[in-house]
């Protein structure tokens, strides 16, 4: 009796926790629609500034200089950008990029150089905290609705610290949202900003050239003032940009992996629950069996007496 009341008790507990992770999973399946659809509406105005960029650079015809252009020539110090999330229970939605980043600060402090982190999201926050690597900006608190705010805070301070020269590169990093399954880890680099983001697809700055390519893929503008003038303040917000549209395909992304490991812990406790089922019906059939035999054998005792 002993061992199906404790089956019992297991099967009671594992019940209760498959109810939490149904339920969890249940509600990032609700907020993942909306979450998609922000990050959606973020890369398609991400891609319009990217595409602005490509022609206000074309447009200065090579004479582009800009800090945020400039390739330092010594790399002394790299800041990483990591995106993450509040709370746990993602599967490895935290500790994948947690851990790709101190691999490469191990690496960078081998190397003699100096890198330091700005973290979005308690998780990734307290697990460098905890291993000495204190960021220099943090943001708990605002992983599932992040703001313009966070991402000016941030941009802000890369830009400061590389126009400076106290950052030489910027690597950012968060999960993609393929869509509602799938996520992409995405570790690139931010600033300085690389020369191929300058360049666009069929971009003609010839009269041979022209004729070569459809009229609606290429269209000359008039600049006031200058293109350069226009591309010196055009590289902060395509920045900015960028780092918001991380911090909403991250939150898309959080919601989708807390999704599909809640989903599966659900099926395993399922499974479990099953097998553990079987077991106490065989325990409890066995017990029954053994009573009746001595129930039997009793009554036949007491007829031979």
């Amino acid at each position: 009796m002993a061992n199906l009341r404790e089956l019992h008790r297991r099967m009671t507990s594992i019940s209760s926790t498959m109810q939490i992770t149904r339920t969890m999973s249940m509600i990032s399946t609700a907020r993942i629609q909306h979450a998609l659809a922000a990050s959606q509406s973020a890369t398609a105005y991400k891609d319009a500034i990217t595409n602005m960029l490509s022609h206000v650079a074309a447009a200065a015809q090579g004479k582009v200089s800009h800090p945020l252009l400039t390739v330092h020539e010594q790399e002394k110090h790299v800041l990483f950008v990591l995106v993450a999330s509040d709370r746990g229970l993602a599967g490895g939605f935290n500790i994948t990029p947690q851990r790709m980043v101190e691999r490469q600060i191990a690496q960078l402090t081998a190397e003699g150089k100096r890198a330091s982190l700005i973290t979005c999201g308690r998780k990734p926050t307290e697990y460098f905290v905890y291993r000495g690597h204190k960021p220099q900006l943090s943001f708990v608190g605002m992983s599932s609705e992040p703001t313009a705010d966070e991402a000016s805070r941030i941009s802000s301070y890369i830009i400061d610290g590389y126009t400076e020269g106290e950052i030489d590169r910027v690597v950012l990093l968060y999960w993609h949202a393929k869509n509602r399954v799938d996520q992409v880890l995405v570790n690139e680099q931010l600033l300085p900003i690389s020369a191929s983001e300058l360049v666009m697809p069929n971009n003609p700055r010839t009269d041979e050239a022209l004729s070569r390519v459809a009229a609606s893929t290429y269209v000359e503008y008039d600049f006031e003032p200058s293109a350069h003038e226009v591309l010196y303040d055009l590289l902060p917000a395509y920045v900015k940009t960028v780092i918001y549209h991380a911090l909403l395909d991250s939150a898309a992304a959080e919601h989708g992996a807390r999704r599909r490991a809640m989903q599966s812990a659900t099926d395993n406790a399922q499974e479990v629950l099953g097998k553990l089922s079987r077991t106490y019906n065989r325990e409890r059939q066995g017990a029954i069996t053994t009573e009746l035999n001595e129930i039997i054998g009793g009554a036949s005792a007491l007829e031979d007496n």
